[in-house]
């Protein structure tokens, strides 16, 4: 489960791995199709509206999570029994 950041709004939203989906769910509530990586080290942009990566607009800080939040993270915000509810769906 990785984190995903709204390049018109800024709202952070979890990727389609997820349980969630929350990323994708801003996308069709909002309109705003999109996304940038919000993980260290990655810089890519995804159009959910074109299901293509882009080029995309420069944005402001910060440009990813804390280098010691861990993934699935933030710790105690996912279920523990995470793993196993991805794999039953």
């Amino acid at each position: 489960m990785h984190l995903r950041r709204c390049a018109k709004c800024g709202h952070i939203g979890c990727c389609d791995d997820s349980l969630g989906r929350h990323a994708a769910a801003h996308w069709r509530e909002t309109k705003h199709p999109v996304i940038r990586s919000f993980e260290p080290g990655e810089d890519w942009f995804w159009d959910y509206a074109e299901n293509a990566y882009i080029d995309g607009p420069e944005l402001a800080p910060p440009q990813h999570h804390p280098e010691d939040q861990p993934v699935p993270g933030p710790r105690g915000r996912v279920p523990t029994d995470w793993a196993d509810r991805l794999r039953a769906r």
